[in-house]
C-alpha cells in the first residue's frame, strides 16, 4: 500500500483515480431514484403557459420559480417529467402554471399554483417508484386549492368602467355596448409604416385569436365585479356587455408596459342583427397609448371614433390602476397564508387603534390611540391582535396615525395657545417634524381643547414608526395593519385634498418594512381602498389582505367607488381578487345578520368594526354568529377575561407545520378602521 502510494508509476495512479471515480459514481447513483411526475390539468392553458414543478431539493429548484423544472404535454392535458431525485430524504413539491416570456426565457412567471398548507410528498424510500401515479393539478387529498401567483417582473393594469362611463350621440346612447380590450405590441407595430394594417389588427380579432403573427406577451381577463360574472375569465370574442351601474374590470398582465398599447373596441347589436342572430357590429374604438399610463392610477376621458367613418361618436371614461412588482419580495413557492384561515379560530378580540380610540367625547380611552403605550395596553389586556392605521410621512416613513390631517402649534412643547394652531395634511410633514413639533389630533385642534399632556412619556407619543411597533410589541401579538388612503366620496368631495404619493411607492414603503422586520409575527393587511388591496395581494405572497367595507350606513358618507358600499359587492370583489376576506361594518351586520353566512359561504373570513362593537352584548352576539374577529375599543374593560378567543389549532394542522419546519404565523387575524 505504501509502496504504491509513493510509486512514480503514473499509469497506476491514473487507474486508481478512475476506479475511485467509478465507485463514487455508483454511490451517488444509489443516493438517487428516478421519479415520474405526472399531472392532469383540467383546463386549457394560454399561449406561453406550461406546467412546472418545484420543491424542497436542488433538483427541483428549492421552491424558486426561476429554477423550476418544466413538464412536457402529451397532447391530452397530461404533463409528465422523469427526474432523478434524492432517495434518502423526504421531498415536498408543488405543481404550478408557469408562463415563459418569449423575449427572455429566464423570466418565469407564476400564473397559478397549488397552495395547500401541506405540499405533495415523495417519501424517503429508496425502492419506491411513481409509475402510473397520475395526479390532478390543484387537488391534494381530495381538496382543491389553487391561487394566483405574485408579481416578479410583470406589471398588472386594471381598467375599470363604472358609474355609466359612456357618453354617446343621441341616436345610439341607449344601445347596449360590448367592451373588448386588446393589448397591442408597439415594438412590433412601430416597424410597420402601414397605419391601416395596424388598425386591421383590432378588427381581425373578431375572427382569429391573435392580432398579429407576433402578438403582445400579455394575459387579459375580464369580470363584472358587481354582477353574476364576477370571477375573472378570458374575454368573449366580441367583448363583455356593459349595463347601467356595472363595475366592468379588465385585468391585464404584461412584462413591457412601456411597449404595450391597449385597443378598446366597442360593439353593439342592430335590431336586424338580433333578429337574424348575426354577430354584433363594430361600433367604435380608441387606441390607448402607454404614455397615458405612466402614473400608478388615473381617470381618462377618451374619445370614441366610429369604426366605419372614423368620426367622433362620443366619449368614454376609464379609470385604471397600475401594479408594479416590489424589489426583492423574498417570496417563493414553499407555503403561503394569503388565503388560509383555520375555521376553528372564531371570536378573536382585537384592540382598535391599540387599547381604543381616545378622542371621542364620551368614551375616549385614557391612553392616546395608535401609540406604543396603547398597543402594549391592549396586548396586556388579552388582545391577541391589535389594529392600527399606517400612512407615510413626507419623507416616506411608515407611521401609525389615523386621520389625514393634524394641527400643529407654533409654540414649544409644554405650552398651548388656542389661537396658534395650524391645520396641515399629515403627509406634508417629515418624520422629524412629526416627532419634534407639538402636534395635536384633529379633534383637539378643532375643539381647541388638548386632551393629552404627555410630551415627556416616550411610548405615549403620537406618530410611532411602524418599524418601532414591530420591534417593541411582543411578537406573539398579531398586527392588523390598516393602510390609509384618501378616497373620493359619493358626493364628489375628497377625504384629503393634498397631493398624493404615488400609490405603488406608498405600498412598497410599507411592505418593505413589514417584510424586513415582521419575523414570525402574524400580520393581516386591510384597507378601504380596493386598489391598495389589489396591490397588497399581488406584490407578495406572505401576508393576507382583507377588504374594509362601509356597507349600508347612516353614519358615514359613501365612497364613489361602489364596491365597499355593500357587503354583497365586497364579497364578490374579495373572491375575484383572492383576498382573505372582508371587514364588515357592524352597523350593517346588525341590520341583517344573515350577511355573515353570505360571506362565509363564499369561503371568506369575516371581521367587523364599528361603534356598535363597544358593547359586551353585541360582542357576544357577533361571536355567537361565527365572526372570526371583532374589533373594538376599551379591550381592557370589554374583553372576556376567562377566554380571550375561541378555537385552538387542530392537531392535524400543527403536525403539518411541524413536518415542514414552520411555526404557524396565522392563527386568528384582524383588520379594521373607522371611516373618516
Amino acid at each position: 500500500m505504501q509502496r504504491w502510494w509513493y510509486s512514480d508509476d503514473k499509469s497506476n495512479v491514473k487507474d486508481k483515480v478512475q476506479r475511485e471515480k467509478k465507485r463514487n459514481g455508483r454511490q451517488e447513483e444509489s443516493n438517487f431514484k428516478e421519479w415520474t411526475f405526472k399531472v392532469f390539468v383540467n383546463t386549457d392553458l394560454n399561449l406561453h403557459e406550461k406546467v412546472a414543478v418545484t420543491g424542497s431539493c436542488d433538483e427541483l429548484g428549492n421552491w424558486d420559480p426561476d429554477h423550476c423544472v418544466l413538464l412536457s404535454d402529451d397532447g391530452s392535458n397530461t404533463w409528465t417529467l422523469k427526474l432523478n431525485v434524492p432517495s434518502k430524504i423526504e421531498i415536498n413539491y408543488r405543481y404550478f402554471i408557469a408562463s415563459i416570456d418569449p423575449s427572455n426565457s429566464s423570466n418565469v412567471h407564476v400564473r397559478k399554483w397549488e397552495t395547500h398548507l401541506k405540499a405533495r410528498c415523495i417519501p424517503a424510500e429508496e425502492t419506491l417508484t411513481s409509475d402510473n401515479n397520475l395526479e390532478t393539478f390543484g387537488v391534494v387529498d381530495g381538496i382543491e386549492k389553487v391561487d394566483k401567483g405574485w408579481l416578479t417582473n410583470e406589471t398588472i393594469l386594471q381598467f375599470k368602467f363604472f358609474n355609466n362611463p359612456f357618453m354617446l350621440k343621441e341616436r345610439i346612447k341607449n344601445r347596449l355596448l360590448y367592451v373588448k380590450m386588446t393589448p397591442m405590441n408597439l415594438r412590433i407595430n412601430a416597424e410597420s409604416s402601414n397605419l391601416n394594417a395596424i388598425m386591421d389588427e383590432s378588427l381581425s380579432n373578431d375572427t382569429r385569436e391573435n392580432a398579429t403573427d407576433t402578438p403582445a406577451y400579455a394575459f387579459t381577463e375580464v369580470a363584472t365585479i358587481n354582477g353574476d360574472e364576477y370571477m375573472y375569465t378570458k374575454q368573449e370574442q366580441f367583448g363583455r356587455a356593459y349595463k347601467n351601474d356595472d363595475v366592468l374590470t379588465f385585468h391585464v398582465t404584461v412584462t413591457e408596459p412601456e411597449n404595450i398599447a391597449y385597443l378598446i373596441d366597442l360593439y353593439t347589436y342592430s335590431k336586424k342583427s338580433m333578429l337574424d342572430h348575426d354577430p354584433p357590429y363594430h361600433l367604435g374604438y380608441h387606441y390607448l397609448l402607454p404614455n397615458m399610463l405612466r402614473k400608478s392610477e388615473g381617470c381618462l376621458e377618451l374619445p370614441i371614433t366610429c369604426s366605419s367613418k372614423h368620426r367622433p361618436l362620443g366619449m368614454m371614461r376609464v379609470e385604471y390602476v397600475k401594479i408594479t412588482p416590489i424589489n426583492d419580495p423574498k417570496c417563493d413557492l414553499s407555503i403561503t397564508y394569503e388565503r388560509h384561515w383555520n375555521e376553528k379560530h372564531k371570536g378573536l378580540d382585537v384592540g382598535h387603534r391599540g387599547a381604543g380610540t381616545s378622542f371621542k367625547s364620551s368614551s375616549g380611552n385614557t391612553i392616546r390611540e395608535n401609540t406604543i403605550a396603547s398597543l402594549k395596553k391592549a396586548a396586556s389586556s388579552g388582545a391577541k391582535f391589535v389594529e392600527f392605521d399606517v400612512q407615510l410621512s413626507k419623507d416616506l416613513h411608515p407611521v401609525i396615525y389615523h386621520d389625514f390631517h393634524v394641527y400643529v402649534s407654533l409654540k414649544k412643547k409644554g405650552t398651548f395657545d388656542a389661537n396658534d394652531l395650524l391645520e396641515l395634511p399629515m403627509k406634508e410633514l417629515t418624520l422629524e417634524q412629526l416627532k419634534n413639533l407639538k402636534v395635536y389630533h384633529t379633534v383637539e385642534g378643532r375643539s381647541r381643547e388638548p386632551k393629552f399632556f404627555d410630551e415627556d412619556l416616550a411610548e405615549h407619543q403620537p406618530f410611532p414608526e411602524l418599524a418601532e411597533a414591530l420591534e417593541m410589541i411582543d411578537e406573539d401579538v398579531g398586527f392588523n395593519i390598516e393602510i390609509k388612503s384618501a378616497q373620493e366620496l359619493e358626493d364628489g368631495t375628497l377625504e384629503s385634498t393634498s397631493s398624493s404619493i404615488d400609490k405603488n411607492l406608498y405600498v412598497d414603503c410599507i411592505l418593505e418594512v413589514v417584510l424586513a422586520k415582521a419575523g414570525k409575527r402574524r400580520i393581516v393587511f386591510s384597507s378601504f381602498d380596493p386598489d391598495i388591496c389589489i396591490m397588497l395581494r399581488n406584490k407578495q405572497n406572505v401576508y393576507p389582505t382583507m377588504f374594509l367595507t362601509l356597507g349600508k350606513t347612516t353614519r358615514y358618507k359613501q365612497y364613489r367607488f361602489p364596491l365597499c358600499n355593500t357587503i354583497q359587492n365586497a364579497v364578490k370583489f374579495s373572491v375575484a381578487n383572492e383576498l382573505l376576506g372582508i371587514v364588515a361594518h357592524s352597523e350593517d351586520l346588525l341590520r341583517d345578520i344573515s350577511q355573515v353566512n353570505l360571506v362565509k359561504d363564499h369561503g371568506l373570513a369575516i371581521f367587523c368594526w364599528g361603534d356598535d362593537n363597544n358593547c359586551k352584548d353585541n360582542i357576544k352576539f357577533l361571536k355567537d354568529k361565527g365572526l372570526h374577529a371583532i374589533i373594538y375599543d376599551k379591550v381592557d374593560v370589554l374583553i372576556d377575561k376567562e377566554v380571550y378567543y375561541v378555537g385552538t389549532e387542530s392537531k392535524t394542522e400543527s403536525d403539518i407545520l411541524a413536518q415542514i419546519g414552520i411555526e404557524h404565523p396565522f392563527t386568528p387575524s384582524t383588520s379594521v378602521k373607522l371611516a373618516g
